[in-house]
């Protein structure tokens, strides 16, 4: 007798999956099909992010400048104080062996007091307090006792100084190794960006920063321009002498430069010594609000932070060390943010 079965349906919940994975994939491969290609960053694209790179990287570089010029001033303080412990223990032990060699003679003569006695088993503010009051002490001896106390009291203090510059050298460092990281990783990115261009288009980029730096060359012209002091005048001579030279970050020449390692070493050349870093530069003077006002040889201070410094040229020029990839030239001061000029 023939067998009357039923043909086995495909269960509602596995023909579900199917249709939805079905309909996914039908999706998905509709949105391939329809997206657009990513889009390479075009030649101004790419010149726009470098140049807030470069500028990021600039901001870390004069904090970087100011952590390596709190760094060499903490060291040669330390320095000093060690020093000055240094001499100050040979003091105290000359004062102490002084002291010494009177209870020695003593002794030898069996006239060795209790003043001496107490002096050399005990603490010699202790020693004052008791001795001086039972009036048990010579004038010499007590002027001995007293000079061997102020001398601990000033190695006391100076230790205690150094242990504290110690600890702060220790944070500046750190701190230091923090910036010359961020300048890094900032230059590095932007260097990404432009091995991203085609030669062609790194080419089109140099030329057309080669032409603005032959205009603003062009621009210069020191005989109608107001000119500043003397040793002013020293410092922009200086620099002008130096155009052409690559800017390195943390650079205070006299090969390369970063902005206030120009502005610096020019001046120290003129023999006018100016702080380290743009942001110090900022507060080396008077500082001059218009433009129109400045002279050749001032101090001109960029972006609100105070983070870049040239020197005025006249004509709406300066002259600086823009950034990493150029060198020493002049350029417009309409180029960045204007914030004031400092007359030295």
């Amino acid at each position: 007798m023939a067998s009357h079965r039923r043909p086995k349906q495909t269960s509602r919940a596995r023909v579900t999956v199917l249709t939805t994975a079905a309909a996914a994939a039908v999706v998905l491969s509709s949105q391939a099909a329809n997206a657009a290609p990513s889009e390479k960053p075009s030649k101004d694209e790419v010149k726009t992010k470098v140049d807030k790179l470069y500028e990021e990287a600039e901001q870390a570089t004069e904090k970087y400048n100011g952590a390596k010029e709190k760094q060499e001033k903490l060291q040669k303080e330390i320095s000093t104080i060690q020093d000055n412990v240094a001499r100050g223990q040979e003091e105290l032990n000359e004062l102490r062996d002084s002291i010494g060699m009177a209870a020695a003679a003593q002794y030898r003569t069996g006239s060795i007091d209790s003043s001496l006695q107490l002096f050399l088993s005990s603490d010699p503010d202790d020693y004052l307090d008791k001795a001086s009051t039972a009036d048990q002490l010579s004038a010499q001896q007590v002027e001995a006792l007293k000079k061997i106390q102020e001398k601990q009291r000033e190695l006391a203090q100076e230790r205690s100084e150094a242990s504290g510059k110690l600890t702060d050298l220790a944070s500046t460092r750190t701190e230091l190794g923090k910036k010359k990281k961020e300048v890094q990783g900032k230059l590095a990115e932007a260097q990404k960006l432009l091995n991203s261009l085609t030669a062609a288009e790194k080419a089109a980029l140099a030329a057309a920063d080669a032409r603005a730096s032959r205009s603003s060359t062009a621009r210069v012209d020191l005989s109608g321009a107001p000119a500043g002091s003397s040793r002013a005048m020293a410092a922009f001579q200086a620099a002008q002498s130096k155009i052409g030279s690559p800017y390195v970050y943390g650079a205070t020449g006299p090969s390369s430069f970063d902005c206030s390692g120009l502005t610096s070493w020019a001046y120290a050349q003129a023999g006018v010594g100016i702080p380290r870093t743009s942001q110090a530069q900022a507060n080396a003077g008077t500082r001059i609000y218009s433009q129109s006002d400045l002279q050749v040889g001032d101090l001109v201070i960029f972006y609100g932070d105070l983070h870049h410094v040239g020197f005025y040229a006249g004509n709406g020029q300066v002259l600086h060390a823009p950034r990493t990839g150029t060198v020493v030239r002049y350029e417009s001061i309409n180029n960045m943010p204007f914030q004031f000029g400092v007359r030295i």
